[in-house]
Parts: structure tokens; C-alpha cells; sequence
């Protein structure tokens, strides 16, 4: 990291490796702003960034915009933009992609530091005001990058490489996290339109027409419950009242019918009387006939 503004001597750092290794150190101030630069570092190159912010910022301020607050949290793995009530990360800048800090020594509220964007590639400027901590904030960013190099002498090289294998992990969860939310709002929306869609409007009669037989009637079922409607003068019409089954006499019977009785219809002992009646009758025909005939003179005749 390159210090600039012509320090004249550095001074030593303020905190324990433990808070910076462990945990963060936090600040308050003021964000200008970002803008991208052409050179990864430079005092030229800062000092052109902090112009065009300012003035951007001026022209905000003129409108009634006050410049945003925010919280930085530094320690060895980088730089946390947050929101200050919120704690929402606004940016997340890792220290092995800071190339540039720095403080104005014409300006001592506003410090700087020039960081690559880890989706375009960019080197981007980003520039504070603090009016009280711009120079400690300025040095507590390089007590974070010796501690930071220390590290990765001890551990090789393979520190670095793990922390930006875990940020590529932390970045995708990200990633996946919101394309979840996404896809859960679209299956909301989608449930939604369903249950309008399957509800009818209130008011609305079935059209669904009721089949019928050959003569466009409702063909009668045995299972239809019979209701009485509602006659004309109000008072209900009374049930109708089906005929009894003709098929069968008052006491469940087949009724007798003597066209249709063979005589296998009767037992033995009657069918035998029957038929004496029949021959008794026969000859009674007879001998009548012959009475009538023998006596033609006869007034019966």
C-alpha cells in the first residue's frame, strides 16, 4: 500500500493486532462518493477523484440532498461500507484489492482509498469526510495491510487464496439468496392468480346446462329427492302422490287373471274338480238340447 499527501514520518498504530485480526475497529463519516479512475494509485489520481466528487456533492447540497452517513468497518480482510442504523453493507471492499490510501493534507476531514471492483475489473475512488478521524482512519487501513502481509508470510501465501476462495462463497450465497427471494415471489404471484381464477365472481349462476332425454325432458331418477315448489298463490304445492304398483294386489299378491291360468297353475285334487264341472256342464248343454228337440209342439220352443 502506498501512503501519500508527503507524510513526513509514520506514526506508530493504535490498535492491537487482536482487534484488527478478531474483530474491527469502526468509524463514522461522511460518504462523498465513488468514481472510477484510470490508475490503481497515484496522488494526482486522488486528488482528481476528491475534486470531482466534492463538486458533484456541491451541486447535491445545492438541491437540498445532505450528504449520506455511513459506518466503516475495517480490519484485516478489508473495508465494510455499512449504513449506520440499518447495518446494511453497502459496499465491501477487500483489502487485497485495495491498491491506494490516503489522507489530504490540504484537507484534513476527507481521507481516500482506490479499490478494483470485483465484477468490472474498475478501479474505483472512494472519498470520505471526517472531521475529526481522517488522518487515524487512514492509519488504521495500514495497520490492517501490515498485519494482513504478516499473516500471509506465516501461512505461505495460502491465507490469501483461502480468503478469496471465502469470498467468491460469501458472494454466490449472495447471489443464490436473492435469486431465491426472486423465484418465491414469483410462485406467490402465481398462487395468487390461481385462487382469482379458480373463485367465480359474486352473483354469477352456473350455465352448465342439465341433460335431458329424447323428449328434452329431465329423465326421472329413483334416487331424486321430490321437493314442493312454491305455487302461484304462495301456499306449497302439496307432494304428488304416486299411483300403487298395479303389477300387485293389496296384500303384495300376483291379482288372478283367468285368460292367462293354464292348468299347470292349479294342484292336482282342484285342477280334478275343475274338470268335472267342465264335463257336468257339458252334458247339461246336452240333454237341455235334447229336451228342446224332442218336442218341437212343445211352447218352449
Amino acid at each position: 500500500m502506498n501512503r501519500a499527501f508527503n507524510r513526513k514520518k509514520e506514526k506508530s498504530w493504535m490498535h492491537t493486532p487482536e482487534a484488527l485480526a478478531k474483530h474491527y475497529i469502526a468509524y463514522n463519516a461522511k460518504f462523498l462518493g465513488n468514481t472510477e479512475v484510470e490508475a490503481p494509485k497515484g496522488t494526482e489520481v486522488v486528488k482528481d477523484a476528491v475534486r470531482k466528487l466534492k463538486f458533484q456533492r456541491h451541486i447535491k447540497k445545492s438541491e437540498g440532498q445532505k450528504t449520506p452517513k455511513v459506518e466503516l468497518q475495517i480490519s484485516i480482510y478489508g473495508v465494510k461500507i455499512l449504513d449506520p442504523k440499518t447495518k446494511d453493507v453497502q459496499h465491501n471492499c477487500q483489502l487485497h484489492r485495495i491498491s491506494f490510501c490516503a489522507d489530504d493534507k490540504t484537507d484534513k476531514r476527507i481521507f481516500t482509498f482506490i479499490c478494483k471492483d470485483s465484477e468490472s475489473n474498475k478501479h474505483l475512488c472512494y472519498v470520505f469526510d471526517s472531521e475529526k478521524c481522517a488522518e487515524e482512519i487512514t492509519l488504521t487501513i495500514g495497520q490492517a495491510f501490515d498485519l494482513a502481509y504478516k499473516k500471509f508470510l506465516e501461512s505461505g501465501g495460502k491465507d490469501v487464496e483461502t480468503r478469496k476462495q471465502i469470498g467468491s462463497l460469501q458472494k454466490r450465497i449472495q447471489e443464490l439468496e436473492t435469486e431465491n427471494s426472486e423465484l418465491k415471489k414469483q410462485l406467490q404471484d402465481l398462487e395468487q392468480q390461481l385462487m382469482i381464477a379458480q373463485v367465480p365472481p359474486a352473483g354469477s349462476i352456473s350455465t352448465k346446462p342439465q341433460s335431458t332425454d329424447i323428449f328434452d325432458m329431465v329423465p326421472f331418477s329413483p334416487g331424486t329427492v321430490l321437493v314442493p315448489t312454491q305455487a302461484s298463490n304462495g301456499c306449497p304445492t302439496p307432494p304428488t302422490v304416486l299411483p300403487p304398483n298395479i303389477g300387485k294386489d293389496l296384500f303384495g299378491a300376483e291379482p288372478f287373471d283367468p285368460f292367462t291360468c293354464g292348468s299347470a297353475d292349479f294342484p292336482p285334487d282342484i285342477q280334478s274338480k275343475l274338470d268335472e264341472m267342465q264335463e257336468g256342464f257339458k252334458m247339461g248343454l246336452t240333454l237341455e238340447g235334447a229336451v228342446f228337440s224332442l218336442d218341437p209342439l212343445d211352447g218352449r220352443c
